[in-house]
């Protein structure tokens, strides 16, 4: 597993054995178990969370390449709508931003449904206080 630049090491099990994002390529994000990040905010109503790419929270390949991503919210974090999470998003208006609600899917001519194909399948999230 892939632990994001700056996440503090006091949430990460001491007994589980991180990579640090520095120093992994490309072949390290296809063949990894998954990632663990931070977020800026989460939105209650639509299950998002939202990532701002700073520290704790991994540079954006490392959260579309991975086909795992667990992500650690806070509970002062949380807010329940859409346009409350925009408030707090002002500080990084002029920010990349990603938002992630669940796993992309997509399909085929043939009507063939794909799940994860811009970003991980599974997102798991855990809140602490």
């Amino acid at each position: 597993m892939i632990a994001a630049d700056g996440l503090p090491a006091e949430i990460l099990p001491a007994d589980f054995t991180f990579i640090a994002e520095r120093g992994v390529n490309l072949e390290d994000l296809n063949s990894c178990d998954g990632m663990v990040t931070l977020c800026t905010v989460a939105i209650a109503f639509t299950g998002s969370i939202v990532l701002t790419h700073g520290p704790g929270e991994g540079a954006r390949r490392l959260t579309l390449v991975p086909d795992r991503h667990l992500c650690i919210v806070r509970a002062q974090q949380i807010v329940e709508t859409v346009p409350e999470a925009i408030d707090r998003l002002i500080p990084f208006a002029t920010h990349p931003l990603t938002f992630i609600s669940g796993p992309s899917a997509t399909a085929d001519i043939e009507m063939t449904r794909i799940r994860g194909v811009h970003g991980p399948r599974f997102l798991d999230v855990v809140m602490v206080r």
